[in-house]
């Protein structure tokens, strides 16, 4: 007979936080939401840490090289997606690396030969009116001009126009040599009032190396949590599989990826060990990987014993996900949470090895989230939160006159994206584990990261604490009756609306 468990599986709904004493110094401006992201040895930190607990999902409706530029700009962590061919997951990566350097590389180039109609498309494409004028078109030819939005207007000039004939020449540019420091380029820049710096090879006949940007100066004083690398570049994670690891994990690498992660429905398997003794073999420890998904102290300890970095905790929580209903597997999201966190404790006193857990699945509310890192979880993976906002890689539909974006699972006949269910067979995806849909939009990232994560400091201050350790160790979690759900919600009033009259 099967092992059956005698309490039921729980999810975050169910639960509440009991508050705490709130003392003068717990406002939500004192609150941190540092957390690792992968593990390290006791008395040492973690080798890259989120400003905030929020990284996003591996899926193609979410997370592509815009969703991460905007994440990391907050403080998070975007994964994209690994359901593409390895070339342009690759490129995805590079471009996230290469958006903020400091030293950008040019992407919008053309000949003093090209039109003002090539101008146009340009900006169309690449969202941005600076523009390099090279002697080969290319992001490091050599340096003839630049053309930006005060230099033509279409209302007067023709299409066809030549660059040539109202591009600012190099003559009459500001640049600096290659051995310009970041620093001595915003100096310039402010110095001169410019918009933007060129940084040319003066030795190697004056070729185009980089830009450094007014505006790239602005936004790190506007988003004092960036997340950014030693080389002052965003941080992005990259989605694997266990399939074409051998040819995918070397490519992201090169690429410049901070850190990578098995994208699975179910992470207890020999799949999963493959690939990361794989990854250890070749790189050691210098490349990070997270595993999952699972949900029990049993897959929790497995992969740490792989050498996992992390461990996402979480199957058929989703909200695109059917993997329960279709093959019955899974379990609460806050029950596997909370064990795999006693397990991740234990582990940690027994080695003196901390493994972060990522909680994957099951946030519906906001205040979810302060619940699953109460519960334990160190960061969480989000996928329907932020498909509804601009940045994610979906089209913005109306339906029934309100605004909506497309979202996908992964297990949808949509995505095809049988790697992530790999059970040693043949390819392809026997039957769906996901579902396509529509979710509300939302607006900007920004607005509504700001919006939601208040919450989470205001909830902290409530129990009492300004940090999520100490979240962790000082919380009290009660289990809620279904009535008292109902309670909790607005109850035995009219509510009042445009299309109610009293």
């Amino acid at each position: 007979m099967a092992f059956i468990y005698s309490e039921p599986s729980h999810t975050f709904s169910e639960y509440l936080l009991i508050p705490g004493y709130t003392s003068p110094d717990c406002i939500p401006d004192n609150v941190s939401l540092k957390t690792p992201l992968v593990k390290f040895k006791r008395g040492e930190k973690s080798d890259i840490e989120l400003s905030i607990p929020l990284v996003s999902a591996i899926m193609q409706s979410v997370s592509d090289d815009k969703m991460a530029i905007a994440l990391a700009r907050e403080g998070g962590m975007s994964f994209i997606f690994g359901s593409q061919s390895i070339e342009n997951e690759a490129a995805m990566v590079a471009r996230v690396k290469n958006y903020k350097a400091g030293f950008i590389v040019s992407d919008s180039n053309l000949t003093p030969d090209n039109t003002l109609a090539d101008v146009l498309d340009l900006v169309k494409k690449n969202g941005h009116n600076t523009i390099a004028v090279t002697d080969d078109g290319t992001s490091h030819g050599k340096l003839l001009g630049i053309v930006t939005g005060r230099d033509y207007r279409v209302s007067r000039m023709s299409t066809d126009l030549k660059v040539s004939d109202f591009m600012t020449p190099l003559e009459k540019l500001i640049t600096a040599p290659a051995d310009t420091s970041l620093k001595e380029a915003n100096d310039i820049i402010w110095e001169h009032k410019l918009n933007s710096l060129p940084i040319i090879d003066t030795e190697d006949g004056g070729k185009l190396l980089y830009f450094v940007f007014r505006k790239d100066y602005s936004a790190h004083k506007d988003n004092p949590l960036e997340l950014l690398d030693s080389q002052k570049r965003f941080r992005v994670g990259a989605g694997i599989n266990t399939r074409d690891y051998e040819k995918r994990v070397p490519a992201l690498v090169e690429a410049g990826a901070d850190v990578l992660c098995i994208d699975a429905s179910e992470g207890y398997t020999c799949w999963q060990e493959r690939t990361i003794k794989f990854i250890r073999e070749k790189y050691g420890d210098s490349v990070k990987v997270g595993a999952g998904n699972v949900v029990d102290a049993k897959g929790f300890r497995f992969l740490a014993d792989c050498g996992a970095d992390f461990v996402k905790v979480g199957i058929g929580g989703g909200s695109i996900c059917i993997t329960r209903e279709q093959k019955g597997i899974g379990r609460g999201q806050a029950t596997a949470l909370i064990e795999v966190c006693a397990e991740r404790d234990r582990y940690f006193e027994e080695t003196g090895v901390y493994i972060p857990v990522c909680s994957d699945g099951g946030i519906v509310h906001d205040y979810h989230m302060t619940l699953a890192l109460a519960m334990g979880a160190d960061f969480m993976m989000l996928g329907r939160y932020f498909a509804r906002f601009d940045e994610s890689p979906t089209n913005k539909v109306v339906i029934n006159g309100q605004y909506v974006k497309e979202y996908w699972g992964e297990g949808s006949n949509r995505a095809r994206n049988w790697q992530r269910y790999d059970l040693g067979g043949k390819d392809g995806l026997s039957f769906e584990e996901g579902v396509d849909s529509y979710v509300s939009y939302a607006g900007p990232l920004h607005d509504n990261v700001a919006k939601s994560l208040y919450k989470v400091k205001s909830t902290m201050c409530n129990v009492g604490v300004t940090n999520i350790p100490d979240l962790q160790a000082n919380s009290r979690l009660t289990l809620v009756s279904a009535t008292s759900i109902v309670e909790g919600g607005a109850h035995d009033v009219v509510l009042k609306s445009a299309n109610v009259k009293i």
